[in-house]
């Protein structure tokens, strides 16, 4: 079911991993290896425990599961290493997401990034694509004391744009992540991709089938994808 906005929405803000990247898939790799490591294997309940959580909290989740020998400090570091190896030939935007900033950017839309990554990673991820400069501003882990499902990063966010919460579109693909959307009062619109698909949401304005779908341009008073495609 979808419905405009009964307010017109001023501003959008992107999750990074797993919305904006194909990052999600490679962490669970980065997991897969960190834990063959110790001789365990990262089962899908604790996948999907640790998805959307800022690392350290995803990381301790991992420590504590398999009462690892080892600090979130360690694994940080290693995790790090293992990523920066795959970075180069693996990471790739998510289907939409190139068309929608143009479309974002030809409207004059305000757009910023939230998300419980670290900063010097998400740095390194925009730096592939050389996009940091096309956004107003980064929330990174480092922004907030408490991470998602807490709604302080989206309440951050609009102050940022400078807008109510309900006049700012959140585009997230975890549950956890649409919850602190939810909780921000903004205007929440989950979009699952891989292990997120048909996992339990709470209640956003509608669930898009990718970056592309046209009710996300609907909502925001931009033409349609096909339109912009013909143009």
């Amino acid at each position: 079911m979808f419905a405009v906005p009964s307010r017109p929405l001023q501003a959008v803000t992107f999750d990074l991993d797993g919305l904006m990247f194909n990052t999600e898939e490679l962490y669970q790799e980065v997991g897969e290896q960190l834990l063959a490591r110790r001789q365990r294997e990262l089962s899908d309940e604790l996948i999907d425990r640790m998805m959307g959580r800022k690392s350290a909290e995803a990381l301790q989740l991992m420590i504590d599961w398999h009462r690892l020998d080892a600090t979130t400090e360690e694994l940080e570091q290693e995790s790090a290493a293992i990523f920066l190896e795959m970075l180069p030939s693996r990471l790739a935007p998510m289907p939409g997401l190139v068309e929608l900033l143009a479309a974002l950017e030809q409207a004059r839309v305000p757009k910023g990034i939230a998300t419980s990554s670290g900063r010097e990673f998400v740095r390194t991820v925009l730096e592939k694509f050389a996009w940091e400069p096309r956004f107003d501003f980064v929330l990174a882990s480092e922004n907030v004391r408490h991470g998602k499902p807490a709604p302080e990063i989206y309440h951050l966010a609009a102050e940022r744009h400078g807008v109510a919460p309900q006049q700012m579109m959140v585009l997230e693909d975890t549950p956890v992540g649409c919850r602190a959307a939810v909780a921000a009062d903004s205007y929440a619109v989950a979009v699952p991709a891989g292990r997120t698909l048909g996992q339990q949401f709470p209640p956003v304005a509608f669930h898009a089938s990718s970056l592309a779908d046209p009710r996300i341009y609907a909502a925001l008073g931009l033409d349609p994808p096909s339109d912009r495609q013909t143009a």
